[in-house]
């Protein structure tokens, strides 16, 4: 897996193993930000947010918002359909659905050669 093309790119199709994959990698990471800020002691205590996983958190924005272009470009439309999430509830059920469970389309599309094949 080719994991910079995932994390950098906008350009392209990945599948949902790929994008799960990546998903759970920025978890990953998120996780031991925070573990990390808990050792140091770096957290707010009125807030809860700790320097370094705040920090993370906005990195990985850019990271997150790729794989999901990329998903999007699988299902055949595009990279915009990303900011579906911001609709509060009904966004992120559709985006679940569409990016999460379903199919991308069979074989080649407007953004490239069909991952799965």
């Amino acid at each position: 897996m080719d994991w910079k093309y995932l994390f950098t790119s906008f350009e392209g199709r990945i599948g949902r193993q790929q994008m799960w994959m990546g998903i759970i990698v920025l978890m990953v990471v998120s996780l031991v930000a925070n573990v990390l800020d808990m050792l140091f002691g770096t957290i707010d205590v009125e807030s809860g947010i700790g320097i370094i996983g705040g920090l993370f958190a906005l990195v990985s924005i850019y990271p997150a918002v790729a794989l999901y272009a990329k998903r999007w470009h699988d299902r055949g439309k595009s990279g915009w359909w990303t900011l579906i999430i911001f609709v509060p509830l009904i966004g992120f059920i559709w985006w679940l659905v569409e990016c999460g469970f379903l199919r991308g389309t069979e074989g080649p599309n407007q953004y490239g050669p069909d991952p799965v094949a």
